[in-house]
């Protein structure tokens, strides 16, 4: 992961790291500050249903979310990771740092006034962010399957922007909202919302955590 962002051009001041748990002896391991979370879980056939619920609630209350929440489309099949990395990024440039020339870098800021459906084409055009993608997949990197080998495994971002902790999926049609966070309380805000996630499957073992952290 760190390696597929730095090939991005992304300067390595912060860097990803494992959470190894969600109570609060294991999350006082990470390195602060933390400024995104990823969470790596099975898609079943319980979160599909809770999604599709979720989804209908929210366009029936409707939703109060940031302009400033970059937020975009999944339409690559096994681009869910890289997906995932542009969200952590894409919402944290006040704190991270770029190569003059990074790929990643010009694909955000070109990106970033467009909706979320135009954001997934855009990507799907990239040449540099797909290439980058199928070599870190070549070096065995995990994270990183093929892009259309079928994985039921999905990865989401969890970001701090304007104070209120978001969910960004590129599965899903908008951001979700989980309230109020800082930048102190942010990693034990967005662990509450992956205990939910675990909590809706307790028979599965296959969640990963990872947090962005000052290095």
């Amino acid at each position: 992961m760190n390696q597929f962002l730095r090939q991005l051009g992304l300067v390595p001041t912060w860097q990803f790291g494992d959470v190894y748990g969600l109570d609060p002896e294991l999350l006082s391991l990470v390195p602060r500050p933390v400024c995104a979370v990823l969470l790596l879980f099975p898609v079943t056939e319980k979160y599909e249903s809770f999604r599709l619920e979720e989804e209908s609630k929210i366009k029936a209350q409707g939703r109060d979310v940031s302009s400033e929440v970059y937020f975009m489309r999944q339409t690559i099949g096994n681009a869910c990771g890289t997906i995932g990395l542009i969200h952590a990024v894409a919402n944290n440039q006040g704190h991270l740092e770029f190569e003059p020339d990074s790929p990643l870098k010009a694909f955000i800021m070109e990106s970033s006034k467009m909706s979320p459906e135009e954001k997934a084409i855009f990507l799907e055009k990239d040449e540099s962010i797909r290439v980058t993608h199928e070599s870190s997949a070549q070096e065995g990197q995990t994270e990183a399957p093929s892009l259309d080998e079928k994985v039921d495994l999905h990865f989401i971002a969890f970001v701090n922007v304007g104070g209120q902790l978001y969910e960004l999926d590129g599965r899903k049609p908008f951001p979700i909202v989980h309230g109020k966070t800082t930048e102190n309380s942010f990693l034990e805000d967005a662990a509450e919302v992956c205990k939910k996630f675990m909590a809706r499957d307790p028979q599965e073992l296959r969640f990963t955590v990872v947090a962005l952290s000052k290095a």
